[in-house]
């Protein structure tokens, strides 16, 4: 009898710490300490005239005009790059890629900013491309930064552009970053955890190029 309760007692004890590890792993996963968000938008047509990126015809095809499209939404410290690739990652459902389709290039590049920058936000994978969705759509592009032919801006012009479109975000929240041929890579926008916005911290970069170069659509 006393061996039966003691039995019994020991898998009660067994069962209670692999809830309790479970707990933890649950809680801790994903949850990594940073500042803010950074939502990326690269600009396709710069992307893809450059020649050493693996190119994608659902973006660089000719004929497909795309312009901005989301590269991702990645949690940033203050004056650091954030975490990465902070767990396993099951595969982004189909009906969330369908629908991220609108914003993203590639089902490829949905899975991909899941596991290298989802997974560290703290939040489910529907939360996050929620997260993503409402980041985008909060963000006007004005039209001249979407040109019919060749143009030529300063970063602080792009910049500025991007403040005077959105007036309820501060003029520091927009960064841009280039190519080492100084055309246009991204435009950054800052932003709270909430998503709201909020001034870019250093870790957001910026384009030291004097011009940069803007592609149309093509």
């Amino acid at each position: 009898m006393f061996f039966r309760f003691a039995l019994v007692v020991a898998l009660c004890s067994v069962v209670l710490m692999t809830a309790v590890e479970a707990r933890s792993k649950k809680k801790t996963h994903g949850q990594q300490s940073f500042d803010y968000y950074m939502l990326v938008l690269s600009y396709a047509p710069d992307f893809c005239d450059q020649s050493n990126v693996q190119k994608d015809p659902l973006e660089c095809g000719a004929g497909r005009k795309v312009g901005y499209v989301v590269h991702g939404l990645w949690p940033q410290g203050e004056n650091s790059r954030g975490p990465e690739n902070c767990g396993s990652a099951s595969p982004v459902s189909q009906s969330i890629v369908q629908a991220m389709l609108h914003y993203f290039p590639t089902a490829s590049l949905i899975q991909h900013e899941w596991r290298a920058h989802g997974t560290c936000s703290g939040l489910s994978v529907d939360d996050y491309f929620a997260m993503v969705k409402k980041a985008r759509d909060s963000v006007q592009i004005p039209a001249e930064l979407s040109p019919s032919s060749r143009q030529s801006l300063a970063p602080s012009q792009i910049e500025s552009k991007m403040a005077s479109a959105n007036p309820s975000f501060p003029a520091t929240a927009f960064r841009t970053s280039c190519w080492s041929d100084q055309e246009l890579e991204e435009i950054r926008i800052c932003m709270n955890k909430d998503g709201s916005p909020r001034a870019c911290g250093s870790s957001a970069g910026e384009c030291r190029a004097p011009h940069v170069t803007l592609l149309p659509p093509r």
